[in-house]
């Protein structure tokens, strides 16, 4: 059995639904009839409410579900769709396929490489519409390898408010690659079957966000 079809990549849109309590028309960048987005301003991911999960694929039949545990970094949301972007960093030693030894070879030299790579980036500005949702044209970074993987991800909606604590906001994201392209390549036909251009890992997040009180004048 491959370790790398036992595990996958981080990071991040899969689509969903706007919700009750989301913003109402005009309070974001679009309005309601269209993709919306949260009120401008900086918005740092809450790391105990943000899940990074991944497929990959196993055995050309199957998959292989993970998740990382460990998310951090920031989310800037501009009238300005130019200027909208993410800066995310994910603890490859946080990956979790619920198996220990898998985890363990999956983190070494032939994958992710942990030890010697800790971080997992995810970075990108300027945003684009796809009908209902986002498109961020990311740089995924795993291991000193920089790869373009567009991020599709839909805002979902503002909690209810609490006194004395910021805006809580939602997002659920998803994004899809291959692991060839960041030089995992172990056992890697006898797990996708051929040689092809179709992804074999895909990538899904939910995550929450806190906004920054506005700078002051």
């Amino acid at each position: 059995m491959s370790s790398f079809a036992q595990s996958g990549l981080a990071l991040a849109a899969a689509l969903f639904v706007l919700p009750a309590g989301a913003p109402s028309a005009g309070e974001g960048p679009e309005s309601a009839q269209g993709a919306i987005l949260p009120v401008p301003g900086t918005y740092a991911l809450d790391p105990p409410h943000t899940f990074v999960y991944f497929n990959a694929q196993h055995k050309v039949i199957g998959l292989v579900r993970g998740r990382f545990d460990k998310a951090a970094g920031t989310i800037v949301v501009s009238k300005d769709l130019a200027e909208c972007g993410v800066d995310i960093s994910i603890d490859a030693s946080s990956l979790s396929t619920q198996n220990p030894i898998r985890d363990a070879d999956v983190k070494g030299p032939d994958f992710f490489d942990a030890a010697k790579f800790p971080a997992i980036t995810y970075r990108g500005k300027g945003i684009r519409r796809a009908g209902q949702a986002w498109v961020l044209d990311g740089t995924l970074m795993i291991r000193d390898v920089s790869q373009t993987v567009p991020l599709e991800f839909r805002f979902n909606g503002v909690a209810p408010a609490e006194p004395g604590k910021p805006e809580r906001v939602g997002f659920h994201a998803s994004a899809a690659t291959q692991r060839a392209q960041f030089k995992m390549t172990r056992e890697l036909l006898g797990e996708i079957g051929k040689v092809s251009k179709a992804p074999d890992v895909w990538i899904e997040i939910d995550a929450e966000a806190l906004r920054a009180p506005p700078a002051k004048q």
